[in-house]
């Protein structure tokens, strides 16, 4: 599990160092618990180091459930590279980044 913080009946889960294929099976089965009660979520990326496709792909796959669901859902914290992943795969555009 990654570290959340729960403020305002919102969670923000906090990732740090490299967001790849040996972490992303359990971020997205985090992700989704919480999105499942119908909170809003954020994910803080200010300490990832490194995001992979499996990554983005957790990231992407939240938006398109909260957004269906019409529950918040974020990004905070965009450090450049991982900005640089996002701006690769056109999806800073796309995601909700504050």
């Amino acid at each position: 599990m990654f570290p959340t913080i729960e403020k305002d009946g919102r969670t923000t889960i906090c990732l740090e160092g490299e967001v790849d294929l040996a972490v992303s099976p359990r971020l997205r089965r985090q992700i989704l618990d919480i999105l499942y009660t119908g909170k809003g979520l954020t994910i803080q990326l200010t300490n990832v180091e490194y995001i992979d496709s499996s990554g983005v792909a957790c990231l992407v796959e939240a938006y398109q459930y909260a957004r269906k669901h019409d529950i918040s859902f974020d990004l905070d914290g965009v450090n450049q590279a991982v900005m640089r992943v996002l701006k690769l795969a056109k999806l800073d555009g796309v995601l909700p980044i504050r």
